[in-house]
């Protein structure tokens, strides 16, 4: 990583909001191009951050605040970016499935993805199947990530699953399950693509799915 966004990439693993903003106006004001400043600061910092989760150094708290600090980072950052032409890694949609309330889970997925480059639709809790189908349709999504923290919700993870292939759109996209009562076996007799034990992990799973 360049120097240039030290300040940036220590604010984000702080969870330092204020010395994450300042660096990003800084680096701006230097004249930085957003891409650069995105990739070599803020996506070097998160990947850092999962790596540390991964090692057991940091756990989800610590992920939480840098998530944070990267996203207030990001929203002075986006303006420079769209007008840049910059385009994402790839189109998320994320959401904790029908009849689930929990979020904690999901809006950290949400923010590592972000935190990785990728555009994402938040649909929120307890989200129908006919949600993400819409967002497949409507966002061109190019990844579905289902999150469930009871194990009596878990069926709907195959209901959405069962709806997206309903409407002829499951060869268009990826799907990701994760949460608590969630395994490996379980993703795979419900056809999912593939699954992730936390946050860290669902951005490396996604990426390897699309060949990133």
């Amino acid at each position: 990583m360049s120097n240039n966004y030290q300040d940036i990439y220590d604010g984000i693993l702080a969870g330092n909001v204020a010395a994450t903003e300042a660096g990003v106006i800084k680096a701006l004001e230097d004249g930085k191009e957003p891409a650069e400043i995105l990739n070599q600061g803020m996506i070097a910092a998160m990947r850092e951050v999962g790596r540390l989760f991964e090692e057991g150094e940091y756990y989800v708290p610590e992920m939480l605040i840098a998530a944070r600090a990267m996203q207030s980072g990001l929203a002075l950052l986006k303006p420079y970016l769209v007008d840049s032409g910059i385009e994402p890694t790839g189109k998320i949609a994320v959401g904790t499935v029908k009849g689930d309330l929990h979020d904690i889970g999901k809006n950290l997925v949400a923010m590592m993805f972000e935190g990785a480059g990728f555009a994402i639709t938040d649909l929120g809790t307890d989200v129908a199947p006919e949600k993400f189908v819409a967002a497949i349709q409507e966002d061109g999504v190019d990844v579905v990530a289902l999150s469930a923290l009871l194990t009596t919700t878990m069926p709907s993870m195959k209901a959405t699953i069962d709806a997206i292939v309903a409407a002829g759109l499951r060869d268009n996209v990826k799907v990701i399950v994760g949460g608590a009562p969630v395994t490996p076996e379980y993703a795979e007799q419900i056809g999912a693509d593939g699954f992730a034990p936390d946050a860290s992990g669902a951005v490396t799973v996604t990426e390897s799915l699309l060949g990133i």
